[in-house]
């Protein structure tokens, strides 16, 4: 039996109510052969989030034995929390042939990038700063406060969109999604992930 050609890795990053969550929500909807890493975290679970699915809650002490251990792939301490991509979580998605998702931020996509140069990475945009700040606006759950910080802060992650693979801009759901499918589908055709198959079709006698 032929093994499983390893899954890819995606990297997706964006701002701050760009949609990204939506649109890999979308996604795994639609690609059966498709997987979000999950990742660990240190912070309290939110009411509906449950371990295993959303985020792998551990403690401190825990997390921080990982690090140690070299299990992080990329970690980072958010706002006093820390999160964290496991290694051995990732390569058991890929070696299953599964294509990985890595939903993260821009600190820890360049993290990612260092260690694993061969991942994809995209970056979601908003059409425009005012659609952005009318999402942020329409969540209802911010101050506007908090959305012009979280703006300025958008600012800057966006100006690291110029290191990514792939730029979607989300002027609307579906679009943007058939931009992310198109990519994913692309990448399975390369050369590298069809080597198997040649090598196995030229070892064939007639």
């Amino acid at each position: 039996m032929t093994a499983k050609t390893p899954g890819n890795i995606f990297i997706i990053s964006a701002a701050s109510g760009t949609g990204k969550t939506t649109l890999v929500s979308r996604l795994l909807s639609v690609h059966a052969d498709v997987r979000v890493s999950v990742s660990h975290t240190t912070r309290t679970p939110r009411e509906g989030e449950r371990h295993g699915e959303h985020y792998y809650f551990v403690g401190t002490a825990e997390f921080e034995d990982m690090i140690g251990s070299g299990g992080f792939l990329e970690h980072a301490n958010v706002f006093g929390n820390y999160y964290g991509t496991s290694m051995a979580g990732l390569k058991a998605l890929q070696n299953q042939g599964f294509d990985v998702i890595l939903e993260i931020d821009v600190q820890g996509a360049a993290q990612v990038r260092r260690a694993l140069p061969e991942a994809v990475s995209i970056f979601i945009l908003p059409p425009s700063f005012s659609v952005l700040a009318e999402r942020l606006r329409g969540r209802g759950t911010d101050s506007g406060q908090v959305i012009e910080s979280r703006l300025r802060q958008a600012r800057g992650e966006i100006e690291q969109s110029l290191l990514f693979d792939y730029i979607v801009v989300n002027r609307d759901l579906p679009t943007a999604e058939a931009q992310l499918s198109a990519i994913i589908r692309a990448r399975r055709q390369t050369r590298g992930q069809q080597q198997k198959f040649i090598e196995e079709l030229l070892s064939e006698q007639f």
